[in-house]
């Protein structure tokens, strides 16, 4: 009999109290500890396990749960008989940040406050038994919600002291979802104060903590050195490349195949490999998302489970406040076809917003693209830099993505689809009436950039624009932009699947009034280009007729958009 499917659980001794369905990972646990690292920082997507396994962790080494052979009997950890001598004999400390999603500084702080507290309400039993000297029994009581920044940095310090006292053992300390406050305090604009705090509080924590035996900290991406570890040169850090601990985290394929045999759904393998398949830790491929595995098991149905908008708003922000770049690569992805390049996994959140590597970088880390390949770029001059070849990770990353972008013009999904209808059957007046109210109501929201110039606020707003099209005309054309044609770069180009329809080239241009007088002038400059560059020429040689392929001049003032139409390679008509 199948196994109950408990979603959501992350409580080790829970799961396995009630026998619900669990993956053995104990071997976490022995491969951690034989590798004697210090201080271990694993980043792994979220939904990953990671929580899981710092519950299992907590729950195997803790004297609190000294005596509880019952939660790891069967398992591989108890196959070691040195490591079933270890279970329950070490203090620890144990905290997540998962929750501290605050919008501002001052409340982020507040909630690790009372994190800290709860630690040390936890352990109130070393004040009530009368173990502490009169300066520590100071300190104990100083722990509060509205402490000072002294006192909260040191907290974990101190508290491992205290224990490591009471039991003759240094402490370990688990941190769970360190980064989560990080992306909040980067959104939301306080940066600076947060990562000074946590930068405090993990170098007396995690540096210089002599009552530290060993720590293991989890999150999503790998934060800079210089921004909270600038003094910590004792880490180890795993990445999604990284070759440790790479079957840990996350179902392989064979445990996949497993599942779906006890829950009598075998046949629905392929299914769920092309929807939930495709990430990849070091050298291993074929990890599964558990969250995604799980809930299926339990729905017995594919859905996009993992990707849920909610948790994707820095993603959400960083495509669709991106450059030129960032959008063109994106729809290349949305394509399915793959990106080349650069990445740098310790993340440098403040060059997030111009900078396509670190983008990259966070998307690759939180598992919305996987590494097909990896290569060294060297020279003769001492260039020296890693390239990844990337693609999205699997059809329910796709959806999430396609759900995004249909997001971005919920506000005016009546004027998009009439556009995006009005496009087809060449009827400019519609097409510039939609699109002057689109332009209206959205431009701002894609154009968020520090101080963007007249330029980039239509680009900005074009790509994005390009980005629905992609989603809105996908199987009826093959959306393409800032491709090779006769002698340039055409902007957009739609080539239909279907013989009754036409093919599209559009031109866009911005108003220029050291050379144009009117909107008007700027329309005709982009159809000569169209017309000059032969733009059409690809369309023709893949045996699309002249006579089907329009061609489209689209103005940019402000928010102020006007359309032209004529025929590619013919006389311009415009209306």
């Amino acid at each position: 009999m199948a196994r109950t499917v408990a979603i959501g659980r992350q409580d080790f001794s829970k799961i396995r109290r009630d026998n619900c369905f669990y993956i053995d990972k104990t071997d976490f646990i022995r491969e951690w500890w034989e590798n004697m690292d210090d201080v271990t920082v694993i980043m792994r997507p979220r939904r990953f396990g990671k929580t899981l396994n710092m519950s299992m962790t907590e729950q195997f080494f803790s004297v609190e749960y000294a005596g509880r052979s019952d939660l790891f009997e069967g398992l591989s950890i108890w196959e070691h008989e040195k490591f079933r001598q270890m279970q329950g004999t070490w203090p620890v400390i144990f905290l997540s940040f998962a929750n501290v999603k605050e919008t501002n500084y001052k409340d982020a702080r507040i909630k690790i406050c009372q994190l800290l507290t709860n630690l040390y309400m936890k352990n109130r039993f070393l004040l009530e038994e009368g173990f502490l000297k009169d300066r520590d029994r100071e300190f104990f009581e100083r722990v509060s919600p509205e402490m000072d920044d002294n006192t909260a940095t040191m907290a974990i310090y101190q508290l491992s002291n205290y224990l490591s006292a009471y039991y003759g053992k240094k402490a370990i300390i688990l941190l769970d979802e360190y980064d989560t406050p990080m992306q909040e305090a980067y959104v939301d604009g306080y940066w600076d104060e947060f990562t000074a705090f946590c930068r405090s509080l993990f170098n007396a924590t995690f540096k210089t903590n002599p009552y530290l035996e060993r720590a293991l900290m989890t999150g999503i991406t790998r934060v800079s050195r210089e921004s909270i570890f600038s003094d910590l040169n004792n880490l180890e850090v795993v990445t999604t490349t990284s070759g440790k601990y790479e079957d840990c985290f996350g179902f392989t394929q064979s445990e996949v195949q497993k599942a779906l045999e006890e829950f009598g759904l075998s046949e629905q393998s392929e299914t769920v490999k092309t929807w939930y398949d495709g990430f990849i830790f070091g050298h291993t491929k074929d990890i599964y998302n558990p969250w995604s595995i799980i809930n299926f098991l339990d729905k017995k149905r594919p859905m996009a489970y993992w990707a849920n908008t909610s948790s994707n708003s820095l993603v959400n922000k960083l495509i669709r406040e991106g450059n030129r770049d960032v959008k063109l690569s994106f729809e290349r992805l949305l394509r399915g076809e793959t990106l080349t390049a650069e990445v740098d996994e310790q993340i440098v959140y403040s060059q997030l917003q111009d900078n396509e590597t670190a983008i990259w970088s966070l998307l690759l880390a939180g598992g919305y693209l996987k590494a097909k390949e990896h290569r060294i770029v060297t020279s003769d001059w001492g260039e020296w830099r890693e390239e990844y070849e990337l693609e999205l990770t699997n059809f329910e990353v796709k959806i999430m993505f396609v759900k995004m972008v249909q997001g971005w013009f919920e506000r005016v999904s009546g004027d998009y689809n009439g556009f995006v209808k009005a496009l087809p059957s060449d009827d400019v007046d519609a097409m510039n009436e939609y699109i002057n109210r689109i332009s209206q109501t959205v431009f701002s929201f894609f154009d968020v950039g520090k101080s963007p110039s007249g330029k980039a606020e239509p680009e900005r707003f074009y790509h994005g624009f390009v980005l629905g099209l992609i989603v809105e005309l996908a199987g009826r054309y093959v959306v393409t932009s800032n491709r090779e044609s006769g002698f340039g770069r055409y902007d957009v180009c739609l080539e239909p699947t279907r013989e009754e329809d036409n093919a599209v080239l559009m031109e866009f241009k911005v108003f220029q009034p050291n050379r144009e007088k009117t909107l008007e002038e700027t329309v005709q400059t982009a159809l000569r280009q169209i017309e000059e560059k032969r733009y059409a020429a690809g369309l023709v040689e893949r045996g699309v007729e002249k006579e089907r392929i329009r061609a489209y001049g689209v103005a940019f003032e402000g928010k102020k958009v006007l359309i032209g139409k004529g025929r590619a390679r013919h006389e311009v008509d415009f209306k």
